[in-house]
């Protein structure tokens, strides 16, 4: 499913990383009272409503900065507003408006995106006289809040998730296998969304952040259909080369909440580097398909073993994507790029693979004779039932007497055996653990 983004910008020390961690629920920005403190841009998925959403916080805006740290914050806000759908437009209510805050309004002027104007540190009523000079700004509609105590918030989470588009059907979703091509920069992810294709869809260019946009291409190949998401950076690469890392992490982040299988392209000459362990990290916790593709792979000088040492090193550096399969290709020449769709069938296979509610239990019950979970409080603590409960990740609910007390082994356990039993090798799986309902046998 698309997630909106919505990003929260303003100058230095208005209460952004403050609103953050509210919305957010919880406190993953450091919140310190001194501006600037917020460098980098943070980010959070966030429901209100049953509606999610990815949240962006920026460091300060200040238009007019010249000193370096400043210019980069204002840039990494430049690049939360063009990623983000809705903007947040936070000022504070104490400090009164402010020669920045007019800059930053001039500035959304010419956004053709919702944004939110919000005044920050709105305690209650006798605050709130704070909040008319802002009017000068000629918005027509204000919101104020107290993002540290969180009065006002309800009311712009609700008009903001007012203006997230409506989720397409199901049955349409479904019709094509949503393929995104995901890596950090200058991996080769579009020139290997090109050679996919057979034609120049996207502009290959090898400086880093070339590609301003996710591009979604439809295209069918041996009968199926399929949805290629190619991501990459900005195409103003001279304005970001600092950014471009933390800005690439958004584009996967949206790029994976969109897709069934996500294809990790890895740099065969660099190989697995902290960057690529947090896109596919990423990958992982929305319980998304993945697939490495070791890219470049013609430049590397092999012989009997490469391969097989390459694949030990990567299982080693990705020990939670150890059931991903593992592919090496070049883009450029066009060696083994075929065999991702052999990959992709059967991975797709696997993600969407529903299991007979009578052959699951059976087989479980299989599971926990030869070996039984562990006893709680010296008292046998027996599964009820399981059910497979959707698929993309397949996700299994288990029914038991005492769910704190099934240890992370015993389930890693209970999901080596699924994997073997029901052909789950090469996905992700979900398992809940639920109390069994009192009364019931």
């Amino acid at each position: 499913m698309v997630k909106s983004v919505v990003a929260i910008i303003g100058h230095p020390n208005v209460g952004k990383s403050t609103l953050f961690n509210r919305l957010a629920h919880q406190r993953k920005a450091i919140v310190i009272d001194q501006p600037g403190a917020t460098r980098d841009r943070n980010y959070a998925e966030c429901t209100w409503n049953d509606k999610s959403y990815l949240l962006i916080d920026t460091g300060g805006f200040e238009p007019a900065a010249t000193e370096g740290i400043l210019v980069q914050m204002r840039e990494q806000t430049r690049l939360a507003i063009e990623e983000a759908d809705i903007i947040i437009f936070l000022m504070d209510g104490r400090q009164g408006l402010t020669p920045a805050d007019r800059d930053i309004a001039s500035l959304l002027r010419g956004i053709h995106k919702p944004v939110f104007y919000v005044i920050n540190k709105i305690d209650g009523l006798k605050h709130e006289t704070l909040s008319y000079e802002f009017y000068q700004l000629g918005i027509d509609t204000l919101y104020s809040l107290s993002a540290q105590h969180g009065q006002g918030v309800a009311e712009l989470l609700d008009d903001i998730t007012q203006q997230f588009p409506a989720t397409l059907p199901a049955a349409e979703e479904d019709e094509q296998i949503r393929i995104a091509v995901i890596g950090k920069p200058n991996v080769g992810k579009s020139s290997l969304v090109n050679r996919i294709l057979g034609y120049e869809r996207t502009i290959a260019n090898p400086v880093p952040g070339t590609t301003r946009d996710a591009i979604d291409t439809p295209f069918t190949f041996k009968g199926r259909k399929y949805l290629l998401i190619d991501t990459a950076g900005i195409r103003r690469k001279s304005r970001v080369s600092l950014t471009l890392e933390k800005y690439s992490v958004i584009q996967a982040i949206k790029a994976i909440s969109r897709c069934d299988i996500a294809l990790i392209l890895i740099d065969a000459e660099e190989g697995v580097t902290e960057q690529d362990a947090k896109i596919a990290g990423l990958a992982l916790e929305n319980g998304t398909a993945c697939i490495i593709v070791v890219n470049k792979w013609d430049l590397i000088e092999k012989d009997n073993s490469t391969i097989g040492k390459y694949v030990e090193k990567i299982k080693d550096q990705m020990k939670f994507l150890d059931f991903a399969p593992i592919l090496f290709v070049s883009a450029q020449t066009g060696q083994r790029v075929v065999k991702i769709f052999d990959a992709v069938e059967i991975v797709y296979s696997q993600y969407t693979r529903r299991v007979n509610t009578a052959d699951l239990n059976r087989k479980v019950r299989e599971f926990l004779a030869a070996h039984p979970p562990p006893q709680f409080r010296s008292r046998s603590n027996p599964f009820n039932y399981v059910a497979q409960v959707s698929i993309k990740p397949p996700s299994f609910v288990f029914f038991v007497r005492e769910p704190r007390s099934i240890h992370f082994s015993y389930e890693r356990y209970l999901m080596n055996q699924f994997r073997e039993a029901f052909t789950f090798d090469q996905v992700p799986l979900r398992f809940i653990f639920k109390k069994k309902a009192t009364g019931k046998p």
